[in-house]
């Protein structure tokens, strides 16, 4: 097991077992007695994220195989492009409403072409790969029905690597954003946070692959520049949908933080909630995605319609390494 997880994907059978030792050495050891069902579970190693693929038999396993294999071995000639002008009915007009961002990842690559990986892992965070037009793409992509799409310990270890895979590969990037910032609190903090996130930065700055980025709603603090390569002037683009929004955290939460007096001040409850439905309203309105590119933090708002146009046009101008000469050729275990 341990020479299993040098390998670059894990594809496991639902029926599979996984573990660093069986019955015999387990009890051997002193650890007890287990049958060898109860030993590395599928339902445990996919949810831990050992395993980045589950499917029912090993017919499955050799097809989705080769579907892997396929992205890096080039363009393919025959592609179908799904309809876009679905991908305008997605966001829900009340900004606190979630929705399926697995829609969007469909929306935007061609059909039947989207390979997720690690499903159950990391929930908050989507990472595989996809084409358009026949072209193989990584993809990363905010989460909004898992803690809103704030980015966890997992999550963030599950991107880092879709971004080292990328970069070995030669493969480029996108990364669809959605999400509140870095998830905080102190049960936050007993994962480790602060060293897993951090891998983000790290594995963006030494990307050497072209990387795009398209903000579909909320595009919030420090997060949202992590799955930008580190900040919105760092990818090849970075776009934003007309339900864009940005900040420096959360509004809501930033209007409770910096209005903090003004609001207590206001003793009638009803006042006090007009007061706060007010600040939110002008901060909502300084942070929306038009704003955001009048002032050139970002390079354009888009019809989602137009998505797919945006990522070829960038692919097609954007400076791209050989593989080989990625700065870390290689992809680390986690």
């Amino acid at each position: 097991a341990a020479l299993l997880g040098c390998c670059d994907v894990i594809i496991a059978a639902k029926n599979s077992n996984i573990g660093m030792g069986g019955p015999v050495m387990i009890e051997g050891g002193g650890l007890g007695v287990f049958q060898t069902e109860e030993v590395g579970p599928i339902d445990v190693q996919a949810k831990n994220g050992v395993v980045d693929i589950v499917v029912e038999d090993d017919t499955e396993a050799v097809a989705v195989g080769k579907k892997y294999l396929s992205y890096f071995q080039g363009s393919t000639k025959e592609w179908e492009a799904p309809d876009a002008s679905r991908l305008r009915k997605i966001i829900p007009e009340n900004r606190r409403r979630v929705y399926e961002m697995r829609l969007v990842i469909k929306g935007i690559a061609d059909i039947d072409s989207f390979l997720e990986l690690r499903p159950s892992y990391g929930p908050g965070m989507i990472t595989g790969f996809i084409r358009i037009e026949g072209k193989p793409f990584g993809v990363i992509a905010n989460n909004c029905r898992h803690m809103a799409g704030a980015i966890e310990a997992e999550g963030a270890d599950k991107a880092a690597r879709l971004l080292q895979l990328c970069n070995v590969h030669g493969l480029p990037i996108l990364s669809l954003i959605d999400t509140p910032g870095f998830m905080v609190g102190p049960e936050i903090e007993t994962r480790a946070q602060v060293r897993h996130v951090c891998r983000m930065f790290v594995h963006g700055s030494h990307l050497s692959v072209p990387f795009f980025a398209v903000v579909t709603r909320r595009g919030y603090g420090l997060g949202a520049m992590a799955m930008a390569k580190g900040g919105f002037h760092e990818p090849a683009f970075t776009t934003a949908w007309p339900t864009g929004e940005f900040g420096a955290m959360g509004l809501e939460g930033a209007v409770q933080a910096g209005f903090k007096r003004e609001l207590e001040a206001q003793e009638d409850p009803e006042k006090r909630e007009a007061l706060f439905n007010k600040l939110l309203d002008q901060m909502y309105d300084r942070g929306k995605a038009v704003n955001m590119a009048a002032y050139l933090e970002i390079d354009s708002v888009i019809d989602p319609v137009d998505t797919r146009k945006w990522i070829m046009k960038g692919l097609m101008s954007a400076p791209n390494k050989p593989a080989k000469e990625a700065n870390l050729p290689f992809v680390d275990p986690v």
